[in-house]
């Protein structure tokens, strides 16, 4: 059962992420591009409403979903390959590229990893912590791969039109470098958060 305190935090970050929504809708750089980069969101937040009263998650995937969803609208409003900040960065740091699409493929991993750990502990689907930590892993590195597919598809189609989209910047290396920031995201959410999600799925289970 979902308590006050909960629904609650639910609220908030609706009205962040429903904030975050209408500044990024409001004049993008590119309208096509947005909706390329933004419709990961309209795919997942029907799955997440939908499951909210049989499956609910944690605070942490919530809050963690909500995470990715802005990094994703902030892409989508400016480009990944224009985002100020990581241009001033750039410029600083004297950088090669924009390095925002390196933020956008690390969090692909971070935040699905803590969702697939949450369904395959929570549904028992494994009961060993290292075929837990494997299977994590694997089912980020699939959807990085799955992304670099729609993203390939997407340049057949569109052709020139895609180049936004893709933000490769001129590397030819950048679908390989777009899959290991994946996996290094989904490393560090599984170094850093096990602890904590295991608190969070043990409260959540265990409602006092």
């Amino acid at each position: 059962m979902t308590s006050h305190r909960d629904r609650r935090l639910h609220y908030l970050l609706l009205a962040i992420l429903a904030g975050v929504m209408i500044w990024s809708w409001i004049a993008p750089a590119d309208r096509t591009t947005w909706w390329l980069e933004s419709f990961p969101i309209f795919l997942a937040l029907p799955v997440v409403f939908a499951t909210a009263r049989s499956f609910p998650l944690t605070r942490l995937a919530y809050v963690l979903i909500t995470y990715h969803a802005i990094i994703l609208l902030v892409g989508a409003h400016y480009t990944y390959e224009h985002v100020p900040l990581f241009n001033w960065v750039r410029d600083h740091f004297h950088l090669a590229r924009n390095d925002y699409d390196r933020l956008g493929h690390l969090t692909q991993g971070f935040v699905p990893a803590i969702i697939a750990r949450e369904i395959l502990i929570r549904r028992r689907i494994v009961s060993s912590a290292g075929w837990v930590t494997f299977l994590v892993l694997c089912v980020c590195m699939a959807i990085s791969a799955c992304y670099e597919l729609l993203e390939w598809a997407t340049a057949e189609i569109l052709k020139s039109g895609a180049d936004q989209f893709l933000g490769t910047q001129g590397d030819p290396w950048d679908t390989q470098w777009d899959m290991f920031s994946c996996l290094i995201g989904a490393t560090l959410a599984l170094l850093l958060l096990s602890k904590l999600h295991n608190r969070e799925i043990a409260r959540i289970e265990s409602p006092v």
